[in-house]
């Protein structure tokens, strides 16, 4: 325990980081920087090098029905009018787990999947397995359309698991006798898991069985990964991290990293730099030592930074903040963060066994495999976003993967959500890491999945709602990033995106932005991307006008691909009542082809 002159400093402290770390980190905001206005504008006609120049206008005419769906036959264009014409019912919509099991037992499961696949399977799934979909990949490759494949089957943690984790975060206050990290709470944190001594043989086979299934995943994701190389345009497969680990492993490496950020946030707070953007937050190194060890800090925190960096400047931001994790085994003493219930610093990783170390290592070791059979069939790896309990450590280790493999061209995407608040923060931080480290930074924008089931887990929970109010908030909050990743094209050439957007607005956007910045097509840096069985008048004229634009692909069996729906329907609602524009153009476009006789055409390629 602490001496007594240090203890109210450290409860008002702690009583402060408690309210920060143990609720939702607010969106940073900050007032305009001329220095940055400035560089902005030499960014924008200044290219790599300066060798760029602005280019004349690109534009793409998304009103010509015949082009957008040269690809679909009649039948085709009138399920997807049916399809998203139910998908405007928000009953519909909101039941669809009620009304799809009420399907099966009226129907029968044979009868049930036949009915999906003649309607809203068949609209957004592409098939079964990877034979399957073939013809349909060749099709959009034909008409200037590659493919994103995607196995379409999610894993999640269950609420007995969530209720868990709070529990064994709760642990170290429930000790009862003022230790840090003593036997008592690490076996309490295994129990809260699963993981106990004394239930060792039932937590080994239950751990040996969730290993066996990530290996299923894995082989899974290669046949996807060996379906993408075979066309004739780069293809790209995505990967689902909850996939390849233990869902509760990730949600508790969630939990170390966040609280390790929030801790981070509070130190800038004291030195004056609340409200500045992320990478604006700098501290001062000596104050840094002085305030940690007045809180009780054994460690020598200057005397580590000052002999990792080349650099004297005294200060330390984000990034050098995170790089205390990298090397978590030798600076135990460094990574503490406060307890509030007790009033003192604890060993940040005090959860985190040997168990989970080699748990991460196992992820690691199967990103590994897919990245060289990737490397191989000249396939790029596209991590998905999962729900923002997971997202931290996805993130994290999706960046562990990009240091190794994107070293000399983009191999490796990460996935940014802009429905979330912290977005920008994270794309601007890992901009600035891979400029510091030498690789490529390749994104993935997209405005946001799991709204509902995020807004609802914080209603639960009772933590700050991490989703931006509204619709109109996320488009501002993807344009900033997408112009934030654009410029850094412009300027390094050493970047990638992919515009995942079904809004014609942002992908008039883009165009528009690729134009000031001299951004050519055919530089293949900033790709286009659409789900499987929407926006088809955005997907295809992009492709015929020579923009490297990606469909979507979710695959899989009927059963196991219809979470997948069910989600896609939550989060995709607004868009499908406001879908009128879509229907309308097709609706066109049928009644083109009846009065010029081409009602039953079929697509040649």
């Amino acid at each position: 325990m602490f001496c007594s002159k240090t203890a109210p400093a450290l409860t008002r402290a702690s009583s402060d980081v408690g309210r920060r770390l143990l609720s939702s980190a607010s969106s940073s905001t900050s007032a305009a920087h001329p220095e940055r206005e400035a560089d902005h504008d030499r960014r924008q006609y200044g290219g790599a090098g300066g060798a760029r120049a602005a280019s004349k206008t690109i534009s793409v005419d998304f009103e010509q029905t015949r082009e957008a769906y040269r690809s679909k036959d009649s039948l085709e264009l009138l399920r997807s009018l049916v399809v998203f014409k139910l998908c405007s019912y928000d009953f519909l919509v909101d039941k669809n787990e009620e009304i799809m099991d009420l399907g099966k037992k009226i129907l029968g499961q044979k009868v049930f999947d036949q009915v999906m696949k003649m309607t809203f399977y068949g609209q957004f799934v592409a098939g079964e397995d990877h034979w399957d979909i073939k013809p349909l990949i060749q099709r959009n490759q034909a008409f200037g359309v590659g493919s994103v494949l995607d196995y379409g089957v999610e894993e999640d943690i269950s609420q007995k698991d969530t209720e868990q984790q709070e529990i064994s975060s709760r642990v170290p206050a429930a000790a009862g006798n003022g230790s840090i990290g003593g036997d008592h709470s690490e076996e309490a944190a295994r129990k809260a898991f699963g993981d106990s001594r004394g239930g060792e043989h039932r937590a080994r086979t239950h751990r040996d069985a969730d290993e066996i299934k990530c290996d299923r995943h894995m082989e899974t994701f290669i046949k996807c990964i060996k379906a993408s190389g075979g066309g004739s345009m780069d293809g790209f497969s995505a990967i689902k991290m909850t996939a390849l680990g233990r869902p509760q492993f990730l949600l508790q490496f969630s939990e170390v990293l966040m609280k390790w950020q929030r801790f981070f946030t509070f130190l800038a707070s004291q030195q004056g730099k609340e409200g500045l953007e992320t990478l604006e937050q700098r501290l001062e190194l000596t104050q840094l030592q002085d305030f940690l060890t007045k809180l009780g800090a054994k460690g020598d925190f200057c005397g580590w930074f000052n002999g990792k960096r080349k650099d004297s400047s005294g200060y330390i931001d984000m990034l050098d903040w995170n790089s205390l994790i990298d090397d978590r085994a030798n600076v135990p003493d460094l990574l503490v963060v406060p307890n509030v219930e007790l009033a003192e610093l604890e060993p940040l990783m005090l959860k985190f066994s040997i168990e989970e170390e080699k748990q991460m290592q196992r992820i690691l070791q199967r990103l590994d495999v897919l990245a060289k059979h990737a490397l191989e069939n000249g396939v790029r790896l596209m991590v998905d976003a999962e729900q923002t309990y997971f997202q931290p450590a996805i993130s994290r280790l999706t960046l562990e993967m990009q240091r190794v493999y994107n070293k000399d061209k983009p191999v490796i995407f990460n996935t940014y959500q802009c429905y979330l608040k912290e977005t920008y923060d994270g794309v601007t931080v890992d901009v600035e890491l891979s400029k510091r480290e030498g690789w490529h930074f390749a994104a993935k924008l997209v405005r946001g999945a799991y709204m509902h089931q995020e807004r609802q887990r914080a209603r639960d929970r009772g933590y700050e709602d991490p989703i931006n109010p509204d619709y109109e908030s996320t488009s501002r909050m993807y344009h900033r990033c997408l112009d934030h990743v654009l410029d850094e094209i412009a300027l390094s050439g050493k970047a990638s995106v992919m515009v995942a957007s079904h809004n014609e607005d942002t992908v008039k956007h883009t165009l528009k932005r690729m134009s000031e910045l001299g951004l050519s097509p055919a530089e293949n840096r900033v790709y286009f991307g659409q789900l499987l069985g929407m926006c088809d008048q955005i997907s295809f004229p992009l492709g015929q006008a020579g923009f490297p634009v990606y469909k979507y692909v979710p695959y899989g069996p009927v059963g196991e691909v219809m979470p997948y729906l069910s989600r896609r329907a939550q989060e995709n609602r607004g868009f499908m009542r406001g879908a009128q524009r879509e229907r309308d153009l097709l609706w066109r476009e049928l009644k083109r082809r009846l009065a010029s006789g081409e009602i039953l055409h079929r697509p040649a390629f």
